[in-house]
């Protein structure tokens, strides 16, 4: 079943006047419950067109379809209603809000969703048990590592049962090993819950544990 869909995709900034055509024309499928990996050097617009794919950012010419809706028609609330019950985000840097504790974070788009305290705190608590990070409930971003932040976002990107999660460099700022582990958690959520993954990283440990690679170069898709 397909899940997105992109038609003639490009996408072009302006760099001190000067046009930067950073995804060219791009036509992909991608079905439900892949775990897919968009790979290629830094500059070759893997981080671009994950934000297309993930409606962060509005493509110059082209469409994206997201469950056989053309995203491009939607507008400003119709796109961040289909990002808070949709679409989870995982990034390089955590993004994770300092001032909140590692239970408050993944609480906070449950917040937004209007889901009552209590139902909020035990549908988080039972995620990280499962996550094995309900030790970290109480503590916050400055008292974790990097891999338990990491977590912690895959926690928050999850909660609310999205159908794709996008994940930016996830492991960039990880060491191998705990990294491996964030692949592993990853990996049997894409089993257990079907959740589709799409990564862009250049991490060779990523790209290996992709069921299907896609290599970017200047913009264009070298190999799917």
């Amino acid at each position: 079943m397909e899940i997105l869909r992109t038609l003639n995709l490009e996408k072009t900034y302006q760099d001190n006047g000067v046009p930067v055509h950073a995804i060219k024309g791009i036509n992909l499928n991608i079905e439900k419950g892949e775990f897919l990996v968009i790979a290629g050097p830094s500059g070759s617009g893997k981080t671009t067109l994950l934000n297309l794919l993930g409606a962060l950012d509005k493509p110059t010419n082209g469409k994206v379809f997201f469950e056989n809706e053309d995203l491009t028609q939607k507008d400003k609330n119709g796109l961040s209603s289909l990002r808070l019950h949709k679409l989870g985000f995982i990034f390089q840097a955590y993004n994770l809000i300092p001032v909140l504790s590692a239970l408050e974070n993944i609480e906070f788009s449950m917040m937004l969703l209007g889901i009552p305290e209590s139902e909020r705190e035990s549908k988080a608590l039972a995620l990280m048990d499962e996550l094995g990070i309900k030790d970290l409930a109480g503590k916050r971003p400055n008292e974790m590592s990097g891999g338990q932040q990491q977590r912690v976002a895959v926690a928050r990107a999850i909660v609310n049962n999205p159908t794709v999660v996008l994940a930016d460099e996830p492991t960039a700022n990880l060491d191998s090993v705990t990294a491996g582990h964030l692949l592993d958690l990853m990996e049997q959520m894409n089993k257990d819950k079907n959740i589709t993954f799409i990564f862009s990283s250049h991490d060779k440990q990523v790209m290996d544990r992709a069921k299907r690679l896609l290599i970017l170069k200047d913009g264009i898709i070298e190999k799917s």
